[in-house]
């Protein structure tokens, strides 16, 4: 199983940037892809989460209305639009798959077996 993301970078305040998670080794519609963050010193956050199998998203107060999580093209790959960035959505971003059990996916960490290793993303202000 394989997960890596892409995309990340430093940008200003305000800006916009499109993460990508492509992934590999599993039937992707039997799982959800996460997105969770970091930024030094504080806990790990999930922000996002989309099924694999009806492309159905969920997100954290934090980021809802400025982040958009998307199925690509590509059957395999997810993307996070990422829109009005401030400086506290600086983090590494990293994308996780969680099985699907019910209709819906979850933010809490504990639920996603397989994890990426992030892609750093800075908002200068």
């Amino acid at each position: 199983v394989q997960l890596v993301e892409s995309g990340g970078g430093l940008v200003q305040a305000g800006d916009s940037l499109r993460l990508s998670c492509t992934t590999s080794g599993f039937t992707f519609d039997d799982y959800a892809i996460g997105w969770f963050r970091q930024a030094p010193g504080k806990a790990r956050e999930g922000v996002s989460c989309i099924s694999g199998r009806d492309s159905r998203a969920y997100y954290a107060d934090s980021v809802k209305g400025r982040f958009t999580a998307s199925s690509g093209n590509a059957k395999n790959t997810v993307h996070l639009q990422m829109d009005s960035l401030k400086p506290e959505d600086t983090a590494v971003y990293t994308c996780a798959a969680m099985k699907l059990y019910g209709s819906r996916c979850y933010l809490y960490y504990y639920e996603y077996a397989y994890w990426g290793k992030g892609t750093q993303v800075t908002v200068s202000s």
